[in-house]
């Protein structure tokens, strides 16, 4: 007979981890509702502060955790996340909730579908508590650009919590979800991972399927979870990784168990540390917690050699061309025709379509249509698009080259801590070198985890990046779980 059920809020206020709530579900120790409950009610006292979540989905959520506890109370199976709070980042699509990806344009607007991703979560008997926060349509460093406010870090509320998928960040990191999903373009969910210290996924392009994703860059944009340790980040992903049919991109490669890989030692890896990644620009306190972290990669029987990817310094102006070219393209349906935003000033066709562009999109949206239109325009094709193209190939096979010599590379996710707000805001330049470390891997379609390693004299979290070859995230789990348990 199942124990008497323990109140939901000793798990929601003493943070636990996923196999640790399951197992409490599966007992009868504790009740998916009542946790799911828990959670709404801290999110009531601090989303006000944070502005993590944009919306609810209480109805849904409530519903999903009396499935679960009916299973549990029949002794039925559960699926690997059964009761589990997750938030959802609102660049991906659920059934009939809003779907705004932090724009203005998009307001109003509820898809009559989920994404994959979100199927594949309920269907593993997650709870879905709402929709979080971002950069609108994922364009950003900081969380600054959405149309419904900055999100703010947890660790310092004066501080931005990263981007674009700092809602998500913020969400684990104040115990708001055990878990989440983010998106990754050019580093959205390894950068705010680093900045809340927590951990963030960048699947290999392809892993994880986009069908429902509100598209930025379509040959960059990735799905990936964040948690508050590897091994239930390593778990979100074995759920939400695999072949779609819906999405052409998606590989039908076989989903290893990345939980079981997890748990592997890490000793005999090869690692690889890139001189490129520890030069000017890095601040010296995140240096010196990388620094720490490779030193505990030492002791836990890693080898470490130097290796040479010298066409990162190309990498930034690299992205910022094929990522912006690609956003022009696909935001040109947002034209206040079919759904969102449409401007009342609408006299005629003409009038629509800059009216209801211009209201509804924000700064650096526009910023970023006007640059990849340029570079896509007649006459300068070759001389940027083009020529970003060659590079990413150089970048990718660079990469190619490394990792015939090591198994995984270590950086720093970011060259800073997090930084404070309205700091960047000015100068888009120095924002988009925020990105200096992680575009990379994004342009080159290889995989990575950041994992938190140390915090700076003012207890701002140090992230330290691992990246590894396509289609093996068992090894950059192995590698960031070896990090974590020398808890620096």
């Amino acid at each position: 007979m199942p124990s008497e059920a323990k109140p939901a809020e000793s798990f929601v206020e003493k943070p636990k981890t996923l196999a640790e709530l399951r197992e409490g579900i599966i007992s009868g120790r504790t009740k998916a509702v009542d946790l799911a409950a828990g959670y709404y009610d801290r999110i009531a006292r601090k989303n006000p502060r944070l502005n993590a979540y944009l919306s609810l989905t209480k109805e849904r959520a409530l519903s999903q955790a009396a499935r679960v506890d009916a299973l549990a109370a029949k002794g039925e199976p559960l699926g690997v996340l059964a009761g589990i709070p997750v938030g959802i980042k609102d660049v991906l699509v659920m059934k009939g909730a809003p779907a705004t990806a932090g724009s203005k344009i998009l307001e109003g607007y509820r898809p009559p579908y989920d994404a994959t991703v979100v199927s594949r979560l309920e269907a593993a008997g997650a709870v879905l508590l709402g929709k979080l926060n971002c950069d609108e349509f994922a364009m950003g460093s900081s969380n600054e650009n959405s149309a419904y406010g900055p999100v703010r870090n947890p660790i310092d509320t004066e501080r931005v919590p990263g981007g674009s998928s700092g809602g998500s960040a913020a969400a684990v990191a104040a115990n708001m979800a055990v878990a989440t999903l983010g998106s990754d373009t050019g580093g959205s969910i390894r950068q705010p991972a680093s900045f809340c210290g927590v951990v963030g996924v960048l699947p290999t392009y392809g892993r994880v399927s986009r069908y429902g994703l509100i598209a930025f860059a379509s040959s960059l944009d990735r799905v990936g979870p964040f948690a508050s340790n590897v091994r239930d980040a390593a778990t979100m992903l074995g759920v939400i990784a695999g072949h779609d049919s819906h999405d052409a991109t998606s590989s039908e490669a076989p989903v290893p168990d990345y939980a079981a890989e997890s748990d592997k030692p890490a000793a005999g890896l090869r690692i690889g540390i890139p001189a490129e990644y520890f030069g000017e620009g890095l601040d010296p306190e995140v240096g010196a917690g990388i620094e720490r972290g490779i030193a505990a990669l030492k002791a836990a029987g890693c080898t470490v050699k130097p290796v040479s990817l010298p066409h990162t310094r190309y990498a930034v102006p690299t992205y910022y061309l094929i990522a912006t070219a690609e956003a022009s393209a696909n935001l040109a349906r947002f034209d206040g025709v079919r759904y969102g935003y449409r401007s009342p000033a609408s006299e005629n066709l003409a009038a629509m379509y800059r009216h209801s562009r211009d209201e509804g999109f924000g700064a650096e949206v526009k910023r970023r249509i006007l640059l990849g239109t340029y570079a896509l325009s007649a006459g300068y094709y070759d001389a940027y698009y083009l020529k970003a193209q060659q590079v990413r190939r150089l970048l990718a096979e660079e990469f190619l080259r490394a990792f015939a010599e090591v198994d995984a590379i270590v950086t720093p996710t970011a060259p800073t801590p997090a930084f404070k707000l309205g700091e960047k805001t000015g100068d888009p330049l120095a924002m988009y070198l925020a990105d200096i470390f992680t575009v990379t891997a994004s342009l080159a379609g290889i995989c990575g985890i950041t994992v938190p390693c140390g915090t700076t004299r003012d207890g701002l979290p140090v992230g330290m990046q691992v990246l590894a070859r396509h289609m093996n995230e068992s090894a950059a789990f192995r590698v960031a779980r070896a990090v974590e348990a020398a808890k620096i």
